[in-house]
């Protein structure tokens, strides 16, 4: 029932507080299509749970004659859309957060957007609730974005699920619709794994079963939404898990004291509990739970704390510590499940920073396997991931990393994607499992190494990268500088983006996945071949940063030297050794690096080779070469 005053205010307020602190707490989510009525739903909450001060009221009487949709009545999804242009618009776009309480229990809802374009805000609401409730238009019945929506509801682990039919008022509370809606959505549920839900009919506008059973839908003998919700069971599933407690923070104070902070994400643990720390394996004996109002005897999941241990052992951010018995695995090649959230499309092979509870590696994403249609929940054969796109695909990461599949702990095995450049988180990901493959693939140690074959050459091993765009003059330069090391007696090997076309990426077309992948293949050569002693002169137009970037990782510091030949569009254009400006231009040529498809310029090159001046290509080969000898990569490396 809605929150009214208890006799305990009057007479005993702490006794009352106290018992306010200790009702549970359940995290909700609204979700459904555009204009189903989920700001209407959460305002309404807010308003029968007493919960809306008369300032609040005042100004949102106001706010409804001059902005609301309701001809002058009370508006209430105008407590939750706090944006001006949700206002404008009356649409949700932000999470709004709002927290109210009845006599049973307190409650954090989250208003999430029904726009498609938005599906990713959507994502970050329900990433934390225990329940969903899903609105549905009587009048438009089950969406597409209904479909979707419940599809991440189920994909994110939520059980706890509430269909509610809104708006019923507008078709005359008839109870034929709302069977029609119940009867569609559970076909479509039982498809994906949604076996139970209840599913209410209501209006949210005027009230009915919000808070007590309706008189306008006689029909129905099931709980009002805040009775269904009051009753709702959170299983404390985290706490019979495994312990894990993935670092934060290495809290060092003074010399006498180093433990490793976090919040608890499974289990609980005792002083002298034995703990194993991923990925290293080393373990050691819990020493002390320290928190800033004491030490503890115990500490469960959900509890922020600062372990200390008996050894002293390594442990960084990012680590998991871990019941010794029941430690996560860890791995770098996983299967996963990938919801899109950027608007540029994923690139199969682009490196991109995965952030996995406290830890942060580079991965890379495999061809996607298939994405799903969610109204038919087919599986469709693609190369990419559109925005709000989700399919499932393998990650290769530089490193191994804790971890336990999505389905037995959201904090273990639930990630995001971020861009490397602009920091944009890109997508969110859900860990099935590590792939067998990573297993059986190790890492073979060899006796000579990249020193001593370097010695044997009397140089210095690196990867002179030449990037710019088509008729810059890349290839002139990158030749011209190669004579120049070979005539001195040095070892060399030049990779020319159309020969290795030839051979080695002769199955890549010019689509930015193939772009991406030609130059990942290219990196990887140009490590193994630095590996083996050489100077490597590598002259792609390698269009984009982050594939650059990705070179110059593989390679150890100052081997990767990057240079921009650089030319005016209009200067590369007119020189058009192949013709290919002229058939770009007349639309027979496209994804053309210029005209179509776009060049990122370095922002910080190593060299910048300006080929639209006066400088002939052989004074530019000089500096280059000239540059080599400066960094002193033209002499032998010391002995040892």
């Amino acid at each position: 029932m809605a929150h009214t005053i208890n006799d305990l205010v009057g007479t005993d307020i702490e006794q009352y507080l106290d018992q306010h602190e200790h009702k549970s707490m359940l995290r909700f989510i609204t979700c459904g299509s555009v204009d189903d009525g989920k700001s209407t739903l959460i305002g309404r909450l807010l308003y029968d749970s007493k919960l809306v001060f008369s300032d609040h009221l005042s100004a949102l009487e106001q706010d409804s004659k001059t902005v609301g949709t309701q001809g002058g009545a009370l508006d209430f999804a105008l407590l939750v859309d706090g944006l001006a242009a949700e206002r404008e618009q009356g649409i949700t776009i932000d999470v709004a957060y709002r927290f109210f309480s009845t006599e049973r229990r307190k409650f954090i809802v989250a208003d999430t957007p029904g726009h498609e374009q938005y599906t990713r805000n959507m994502v970050t609401g329900a990433s934390t609730a225990d329940a969903a409730v899903i609105l549905i238009d009587a009048r438009k019945g089950v969406l597409t974005q209904t479909r979707r929506h419940s599809y991440l509801v189920s994909l994110l682990g939520i059980r706890n699920i509430v269909v509610a039919v809104n708006k019923l008022d507008l078709v005359d509370y008839s109870p034929e619709v709302f069977d029609t809606i119940e009867r569609d959505y559970r076909e479509f549920a039982a498809g994906i794994g949604i076996e139970d839900f209840t599913c209410i009919p209501m209006s949210a506008l005027r009230g009915d079963n919000i808070t007590e059973s309706s008189p306008s839908t006689p029909w129905y003998t099931g709980p009002s939404l805040i009775e269904h919700l009051e009753t709702i069971e959170i299983a404390d599933e985290l706490s019979g898990r495994p312990f894990r407690l993935p670092v934060q923070w290495v809290n060092r104070p003074n010399l006498d004291f180093r433990g490793f902070a976090g919040q608890i994400a499974g289990g609980s643990v005792r002083p002298g509990d034995r703990i194993r720390i991923l990925p290293s394996g080393l373990e050691s004996t819990v020493d002390r739970i320290v928190t800033a109002d004491g030490d503890l005897a115990e500490a469960v999941a959900g509890q922020s704390v600062t372990i200390s241990l008996t050894d002293e052992v390594d442990v960084s951010r990012g680590d998991v510590l871990a019941a010794a018995d029941e430690p996560p695995g860890s791995a770098d090649q996983f299967e996963c499940h990938l919801i899109w959230m950027s608007d540029q499309p994923m690139l199969a092979g682009r490196p991109y920073l995965i952030k996995l509870g406290t830890r942060t590696a580079t991965a890379t994403a495999a061809t996607p396997k298939y994405k799903i249609n969610v109204n038919t929940l087919e599986h469709t054969a693609t190369r990419t991931l559109a925005l709000n796109e989700i399919g499932v695909c393998n990650l290769n990461l530089d490193r191994q990393i804790p971890f336990d599949p999505y389905t037995a702990s959201r904090d273990m095995g639930g990630f995001i994607l971020i861009d490397r450049f602009t920091n944009a988180t890109v997508a969110a990901g859900m860990l099935h499992f590590a792939l067998r493959r990573a297993d059986n693939v190790h890492w073979q140690a060899v006796e000579v190494n990249k020193r001593a074959r370097a010695r044997t050459k009397a140089q210095h091993p690196a990867v002179l990268w030449f990037t710019g765009l088509s008729g810059a003059g890349k290839s002139t330069i990158a030749n011209l500088v190669e004579k120049r090391l070979h005539e001195q007696g040095f070892h060399t090997y030049l990779l020319d983006g159309d020969n290795v076309r030839h051979g080695l990426n002769k199955d890549l077309g010019f689509t930015d996945s193939d772009r991406v992948e030609n130059i990942r293949r290219i990196a990887e050569v140009t490590r193994l071949m630095a590996d083996a002693g050489l100077i490597v002169l590598a002259s792609f137009i390698s269009p984009f940063r982050a594939e650059r970037q990705l070179a110059r990782e593989l390679l150890d510091d100052g081997e990767f030297i990057e240079i921009h030949v650089d030319a005016p569009l209009s200067v590369a254009e007119s020189r058009d050794p192949k013709g290919l400006y002229a058939k770009a231009r007349r639309g027979d040529l496209v994804h053309f690096t210029g005209i179509d498809s776009p060049y990122e310029p370095p922002e910080s090159p190593e060299l910048r080779l300006d080929t639209g001046g006066a400088e002939s290509a052989a004074t530019l080969a000089d500096r280059v070469v000239e540059h080599l000898r400066t960094l002193g990569l033209l002499t032998p490396p010391p002995a040892g």
